[in-house]
């Protein structure tokens, strides 16, 4: 990836040097456009400057006002955030509610809807039922838009994403989008779907035409990075078979530290949260407090993770979340396993009675 970043570099610049419409297209973006929509079974791709801007601008795009937009009550802050943007009525659904969903699209009177979720949570790894939710919408004639910025690489056959694990990619009434900053490593995102909606962002998607075009650098790492997913078909799985240990690694550091301390499940559990097949692991601690100082001392003990606490999570659900790779050792599962006991054991054992 480095390597394809540098030649890009040499050859482009260090810079796209303006909006993608006027001098910040180059034959790089184009080829990253045709190889993602290809990877991901998509008629056409476009690439934005990041993953925000792309959920940003496709979901602007295509609603406005006198349009609909069923937003997950989960979905990432870019979409939240374009929903606020895009001037059309915004009903929220619970997390992964069918039913709701189908109820606020059949009260609707608007003539367009759009129904917007995150394909896996990025807080607890749960998967979208995105084949129940597919059929709701074309039965109320809605378009669904899918966020899958922690499926690309990980999920479905190859790391193709849900879409394509749920027989969906292609469809002409799903759009995607996805970032490169996660399983591929890079900046940048994109917006994947039907030509005639990849022509209409073009037009239309105000985060495409008014921002300065993904860095060469950025394209050409990319597609370093896609090349290596392409050939090394195994790597999503691995990310899986990982992910799999760090989960049970985590429930039986929290199962420990409460049952050595007689508090047996007043903690809530990972495991308490279903394993679904993705590379987010969470570990729910509860106290915004205890996570972030469970996090600093991970930290010093060598392991790096990430501390969630509102408004990234609701209120007394605040976590350590534990990001799979395909390339962890046994050496390196083993010293998470070892920090994440002594971590979990020091911290909770602080929390008063």
């Amino acid at each position: 990836m480095v390597d394809g970043a540098v030649e890009a570099l040499r050859t482009w610049g260090a810079g796209s040097t303006g909006s993608r419409l006027v001098t910040g297209s180059t034959t790089l973006h184009a080829t990253l456009e045709e190889q993602l929509a290809a990877f991901c079974g998509a008629e056409a791709a476009l690439v934005f400057s990041s993953g925000y801007t792309a959920n940003l601008g496709v979901v602007t795009a295509l609603s406005g006002r006198g349009a609909l937009v069923v937003s997950d009550a989960r979905s990432h802050a870019s979409l939240v955030d374009a929903c606020r943007l895009s001037r059309a009525r915004v009903v929220v659904t619970p997390r992964a509610d069918v039913a709701a969903v189908d109820a606020a699209l059949a009260a609707r009177t608007e003539e367009r809807a759009l129904v917007v979720t995150d394909g896996v949570d990025s807080i607890d790894g749960g998967i979208a039922p995105l084949r129940e939710l597919h059929a709701v919408c074309r039965a109320r004639g809605a378009v669904v838009v899918v966020d899958e910025a922690h499926a690309l690489g990980v999920c479905g056959p190859g790391g193709r994403g849900v879409l394509v694990e749920a027989g969906l990619a292609g469809a002409d009434d799903v759009v995607s989008t996805v970032t490169l900053s996660k399983s591929l490593g890079g900046q940048g995102g994109a917006v994947l779907g039907p030509r005639a909606v990849i022509e209409h962002l073009v037009d239309t998607a105000r985060t495409f035409i008014f921002d300065t075009g993904l860095a060469p650098a950025s394209v050409g790492g990319a597609l370093a990075a896609l090349r290596v997913l392409r050939e090394e078909p195994d790597r999503p799985a691995a990310v899986l078979r990982v992910a799999d240990e760090l989960a049970e690694m985590s429930r039986a550091a929290l199962t420990s530290s409460q049952v050595g301390r007689g508090r047996e499940g007043e903690v809530p559990l990972a495991g308490q949260l279903p394993l679904t097949g993705s590379a987010v692991v969470p570990v729910v601690l509860g106290s915004p407090v205890v996570a972030f100082d469970a996090a600093a001392r991970c930290l010093e003990r060598g392991v790096r993770v990430g501390c969630f606490r509102p408004p990234s999570v609701p209120d007394g659900t605040s976590r350590l979340r534990l990001t799979a790779r395909a390339d962890l050792t046994t050496t390196e599962l083993d010293r998470v396993r070892t920090v994440l006991h002594e971590v979990l054991d020091d911290v909770l054992a602080e929390v008063p009675a």
